[in-house]
């Protein structure tokens, strides 16, 4: 089995060059997600790496099984993989099935959401993407432990932390 910083060395090799919405490189992103996942062990973390490598490289599920990356972290990444034709919606529906998959979900949720860099966007876009991450949420973190959540949120947008307290509150 590959260790954290084996998979660590294989996302920022399969993510080279990129950068996301905002300029930063693509590889702070992945490693963000991986840090929220810490609580639920290494193959969690290896998962929050690679979430993304599949559907934004030319890495593949076999690629990453021959190099050794646990069967585990290979399907939930095949999990939160966007699926050609499958609106985003759908696609959120399809990764709750898994509670694995969830999780990096939130995660990647919660780093998207991320006020700081979504200050960087234009007016447009980040009211767009806010909406559309919030839906997500409303279905993500009713499929979640509420301690999940919170370990969660708490290392990768804080600020959400009084998002979780007022839905809480309105049940």
């Amino acid at each position: 089995m590959r260790t954290v910083e084996e998979v660590d060395a294989f996302a920022a090799a399969a993510h080279a060059g990129q950068v996301d919405k905002i300029g930063v490189p693509y590889i702070e992103h992945v490693r963000a997600v991986a840090a929220g996942l810490a609580a639920f062990g290494d193959e969690m973390v290896m998962a929050g790496l690679l979430h993304d490598v599949i559907e934004d490289t030319d890495w593949t599920a076999a690629r990453l099984l021959a190099l050794g990356v646990p069967l585990r972290v290979v399907g939930t990444v095949k999990d939160v993989t966007n699926q050609p034709g499958v609106p985003y919606e759908d696609k959120i529906r399809r990764i709750i099935r898994s509670s694995d998959a969830t999780l990096v979900k939130i995660a990647d949720n919660a780093h998207n959401s991320r006020p700081d860099r979504a200050a960087q966007l234009p007016e447009e876009k980040r009211a767009r993407l806010a909406a559309k991450y919030r839906a997500a949420r409303d279905v993500l973190w009713a499929a979640a432990d509420d301690r999940d959540i919170d370990a969660i949120v708490t290392i990768v947008n804080p600020p959400l932390l009084d998002e979780l307290r007022e839905r809480r509150a309105a049940k």
